[in-house]
């Protein structure tokens, strides 16, 4: 789709543009546009479920926004902003959530007077429904709730006319926390079953393209892959006092070049954008016409992965090497413009607490790295591959060229080669690569789950295939501890393994730039890495 300014105004504006606004005053059309937020991404919105495989990071923002869930998190205090608290949960779509002594059971009270968009009344039954469709349907939430013990439908029962009650096997300190996420929306079950079918039972189909929500936002108007258009529910009840949000009216658009998405939003023809590249920040900032809001992402991390199943990174010796022999600071210049937060360069030999991610015992050491890769049986180096995907170019490509000359440096001959997504998402699996750059996010960033996810397990997200008996036995130990002394000692634990064998470094979070009007007021950084449109006012 060409796209130039004139076209991106006009799409922009839509139906809130002072041109559609026929003969209405200057004032209400000024109220019009001070009430509708802009917002232009690179990526699309592909469906209007974000349970749906394939599905999108950009639609997690627009189902928060739509659909309600039992619970929501917290926000707190962080670096460069508000972000979400995971340790804060309270009712969303419930009232009051009641948690046993045991913590094998939550009871969610629904609030009273809730509807869902087409006027009728939320149920016991549609909240029954929607959670059992969470554990069964064939979609992206059975394996992500399942880090919550949350797999059957024989788990959520109703227990009273306002009242559903969720049972767990055993305390899992992530299975609140699953309950705040996209893919636990609540949905006007009379509506889906309306539409599903033998085949569909859980209306996968028809609700890519429709919603059946209570949500803040209804969605006015939806061009897959181009633009959708939300209008507020006036009938919201579930925010903070019952309040609705500021906005009411939002315009999500599609402009696929990032120096367009910039432009539109210096200009004051867009609100909001925040994916733009790390590189035009400092340029953008420098002019001074907007707002930016740099918060590190501190439940993602950038990493440079060994592959510990095959030779030579299945010797540790080789991987200290190759990790005292990283220029750190030089690719965080030449990458992200030093914006975000490092996780290289600390100094212990035993971790001084249980948070991680955290700044790991990774420094640039020449004499070491020779030193640790003669030990290994290399002392004249070899030849390897480094390998990047192709959506990670603008920053890899500096990456890959410094990582190259300084492992020249201990006698390694890299090759740098850039790829598909697709083809090393597969190459990855099947542990074809040796040497590799990657990104690792977690909705719920609990030291346990990054371990379990990232360091255990013969899947895609572990990325270097690690098999450690050791840290396999306290991942799992820690997910059902409830002696918080207990866990912070397992986590250390997996904290030093992981820096003893560096089956992979993780060097830096980068940090979500949201660039935005200055009278947009209230971003917050959230774990599903979108805008929560909720949040958001004009000043």
């Amino acid at each position: 789709m060409e796209f130039n300014r004139r076209q991106g105004l006009q799409g922009l504006l839509g139906v809130a543009a002072v041109g559609a606004l026929g003969a209405t005053s200057q004032e209400a059309s000024a109220q019009t546009r001070a009430e509708t937020l802009r917002q232009v991404m690179g990526g699309i919105i592909n469906s209007l479920d974000p349970t749906t495989p394939g599905g999108t990071r950009e639609n997690f923002g627009l189902a928060m926004s739509t659909y309600d869930r039992l619970a929501s998190m917290g926000v707190k205090a962080g670096e460069g902003g508000p972000v979400f608290d995971m340790e804060n949960v309270h009712g969303e779509l419930a009232s009051r959530i009641d948690r046993s002594p045991d913590g094998l059971t939550f009871t969610f009270h629904l609030r009273e007077g809730t509807t869902w968009h087409d006027g009728s009344p939320v149920t016991v039954e549609d909240v029954k429904w929607s959670l059992d469709r969470m554990v069964s349907a064939r979609s992206l939430a059975p394996p992500q709730v399942a880090s919550g013990s949350l797999t059957s439908p024989d788990q959520f029962k109703v227990v009273g006319p306002r009242q559903v009650e969720v049972k767990l096997p055993r305390p899992d300190r992530l299975a609140l926390a699953n309950l705040c996420i996209p893919y636990a929306m609540m949905i006007n079950s009379t509506l889906a079953k309306r539409n599903a079918t033998a085949d569909d039972p859980w209306a996968m189909n028809w609700l890519k393209e429709n919603t059946a929500g209570g949500g803040a936002f209804t969605v006015e108007s939806n061009r897959p892959g181009q633009q959708v258009v939300l209008r507020r529910n006036d009938n919201w009840k579930n925010g903070k006092d019952g309040a609705l949000p500021f906005f009411r009216r939002i315009i999500l658009q599609t402009v696929p070049e990032a120096s367009t998405r910039a432009s539109l939003v210096e200009r004051g023809d867009a609100d909001l954008s925040i994916d733009l590249a790390a590189s035009d920040i400092p340029a953008i900032e420098s002019r001074g016409r907007v707002k930016i809001m740099s918060i590190p992402q501190t439940n993602a991390f950038q990493a440079i992965v060994f592959n510990t199943q095959a030779a030579p990174f299945d010797n540790v010796k080789v991987r200290q090497a190759f990790a005292a022999a990283l220029p750190y600071e030089a690719m965080f210049q030449a990458a992200q413009f030093g914006r975000g937060r490092i996780l290289f360069g600390a100094n212990w030999t035993e971790t001084p607490d249980a948070n991680f991610p955290r700044t790991m015992p990774l420094n640039l050491n020449i004499d070491r790295a020779k030193a640790l890769l003669a030990e290994a049986g290399h002392p004249n180096g070899f030849a390897t591959t480094f390998t990047f995907a192709n959506s990670m170019a603008a920053f890899a490509e500096p990456m890959a060229a410094l990582i190259k000359e300084s492992l020249a440096r201990i006698g390694v001959d890299v090759t740098v080669q850039k790829m598909p997504d697709a083809q090393i998402s597969t190459m990855v699996v099947e542990r074809r690569l040796p040497f590799f750059t990657d990104i690792g996010s977690a909705w719920l960033p609990s030291p346990d789950y990054f371990f379990r996810t990232y360091f255990t397990g013969a899947h895609r997200w572990n990325y270097s295939g690690f098999n450690n008996p050791e840290l396999n036995d306290l991942v799992q130990a820690a997910r059902f501890e409830t002696d918080s002394a207990k866990y912070d000692t397992a986590v250390k634990r997996m904290i030093n393994i992981a820096a003893e064998q560096v089956p992979l470094a993780m060097v830096w979070q980068a940090n979500q730039d949201a660039v935005m009007a200055k009278d947009v007021q209230g971003y917050t950084y959230w774990f599903h890495r979108q805008a929560d449109f909720r949040d958001l006012k004009r000043g």
